[in-house]
Parts: structure tokens; sequence; C-alpha cells
């Protein structure tokens, strides 16, 4: 199945800067999986912007961007995740990043947008983010093993909290979503 099958028009413009694949998730109603490769600066927002806009009004308002082939963000790509965000919230829709990588999750933090952004580490997570009644999705999350931000080092949660990360010292918080951020 095309990108175009799933979202008519999806595939009409083209960016060898930002490879995009989108898969449908059928237990979950509106909900789209897109992987993204390569970057997203000032030059190809507009585009990326473009083809996520086409998706929410054929009605996926829940979205999950797998980010592990994405190895750039600017400020300015950022600012497009949010604006997804800003077009799915009223819908009620929301929207899931996958998979970040250290250094595209640091322009996250230094911009101070990590807190906003549901940020999971496996698809299963992903989709179960959408299916699963928020409470219920509260008390299965911890024990919580997570990665820190900022050197990598596994780490685990057993609540919400603060605390400080093994190696770097860095002080982490992690809410009762799983959600990290610092702290």
């Amino acid at each position: 199945m095309t990108n175009n099958d799933i979202v008519p028009g999806f595939d009409d413009e083209k960016d060898e800067s930002l490879k995009m694949k989108i898969q449908k998730v059928d237990e979950v109603e509106g909900c789209l999986v897109l992987f993204l490769e390569g970057y997203i600066d000032t030059y190809n927002s507009n585009y990326f912007q473009k083809r996520i806009q086409k998706a929410i009004e054929k009605g996926f308002i829940r979205l999950i961007f797998h980010c592990g082939g994405l190895n750039y963000v600017s400020s300015t790509g950022i600012g497009s995740f949010t604006a997804f965000l800003k077009a799915v919230k009223p819908k009620g829709g929301d929207l899931v990043l996958l998979e970040i990588q250290p250094k595209v999750y640091e322009v996250f933090q230094l911009l101070g947008f990590s807190q906003f952004f549901n940020i999971k580490d496996n698809l299963d997570d992903s989709v179960g983010f959408f299916s699963n009644d928020s409470a219920a999705d509260a008390v299965s999350v911890f024990p919580k093993v997570f990665n820190c931000p900022i050197c990598s080092k596994k780490l685990k949660a057993l609540k919400p909290g603060r605390f400080r990360c093994s190696e770097c010292k860095t002080i982490l918080a992690i809410d009762n979503t799983g959600q990290v951020f610092l702290g």
C-alpha cells in the first residue's frame, strides 16, 4: 500500500532531504504512523507541514512520528510539530514522537518543548497511548525504563518524581504518564 492510497495526494511532492512513509494503525481510529528519514529545517519545513496537513484533513488526528531516521530538527522543524499539535488537539487528537535521536531530543529540550510532546520508546507504547484509558495507562507505566536524555545511560524510575542520573548527574523529572524531562 502506497502513501497515496492512505492519504490521497500525500506523495504529490517529494523532497530528498526528508523522506516519509506512512502506515495506518487499524486498531486505533484516525491513527497514522509517519516514518521520517532525513532532517527538518527552514528549507523543507513548509513541505513537511503541507504533507502532514493533508493527513490531518483526511481525519488522521492521532499521529505517531517515528523519528528514528531523523538526524536533525531545527527550531523551525520543532515549530512544525507544535503546529500539528495545535491542529489535532481541538479535534480530540494528539501526537507521539517515537525513537527520537539524543541530539534531536536535545533541541526539543533546549527550546523547552520536550514537556509538550508525548515521547515514547517503541511503537507498542505509542499505539497504546491512543488506545488505553489514560488513568489505567499511568498505573502501567511504572517501573519505567528509559535512556537519560543527556548521556543516554539506561535508567529506571519506579514512580513519578525528580531524581538524578547516576552517570552524568543531570536532574531529571518523570511525571505520572512516564514523560521524562529535565528537572
